[in-house]
């Protein structure tokens, strides 16, 4: 395992966390009164779109899983057309279990849905970057020694913490705290963002870490 390697994950890693700071302060200079916990609905809109550009463009440039074989056009067009319907079932299945588990079923139903939303970009969108539309791939990544290189170790790690992070975030609702962002789903929300920003910067850590003893079949 090269550090240079290490050193280009951490790099993606930063512009990611540095895309969620963005979603806070940008949309502050054009939004009146805008905040996360006033205007939270429309700052996890925002925050999805800046999450999912920055993704998409790192994939583009860093493009850590390289084809040696040329992809045509209709190819692209249909795999972008599968990832799109693949994040759309991510959001609607999150949705459902997030009902299943107390969410309200009517009342407030937008709120649950773009709770899915931004759990799915978090979770995956990066998946599909790095995986595209493939089920065995993501199975295999995220099975037991499953992972063929950091990118996948690092993909495990976040999109674990963003779960941890949104089931910890559930935890302060139904206590009489009478906080403002104990209104679902903000607690939710934020937990998942502090789940994936903490993943994000453990990843490449504790790979660094463990680079002696970590081993990947394409090496």
């Amino acid at each position: 395992m090269k550090d240079n390697d290490i050193k280009r994950l951490l790099y993606t890693h930063l512009l990611c966390i540095f895309s969620i700071i963005l979603s806070v302060f940008i949309p502050s200079l054009f939004l009146e009164n805008f905040s996360i916990l006033e205007t939270h609905l429309t700052w996890l809109c925002i925050c999805s779109g800046f999450v999912t550009a920055v993704n998409l463009v790192l994939y583009l440039v860093v493009k850590p899983n390289t084809s040696s074989k040329r992809s045509s056009l209709s190819h692209k067009v249909t795999r972008f057309l599968k990832c799109c319907i693949y994040f759309l079932m991510s959001c609607f299945s999150f949705h459902v279990i997030f009902v299943l588990y107390g969410a309200p079923l009517i009342e407030l139903a937008l709120e649950t849905f773009l709770f899915a939303v931004i759990l799915s970009t978090f979770t995956t969108v990066p998946c599909l970057c790095l995986l595209g539309p493939n089920l065995k791939a993501w199975l295999r990544v995220f099975s037991r020694n499953g992972v063929t290189s950091i990118w996948e170790n690092s993909l495990q790690i976040t999109t674990i913490s963003s779960f941890v992070g949104a089931w910890l975030g559930a935890l302060p609702i139904p206590l009489d705290w009478e906080r403002p962002w104990q209104v679902w789903p903000i607690s939710c929300t934020l937990g998942a963002t502090f789940g994936y920003v903490a993943g994000l910067v453990i990843s490449p850590l504790w790979i660094y870490w463990n680079r002696k003893q970590l081993t990947y079949k394409n090496n």
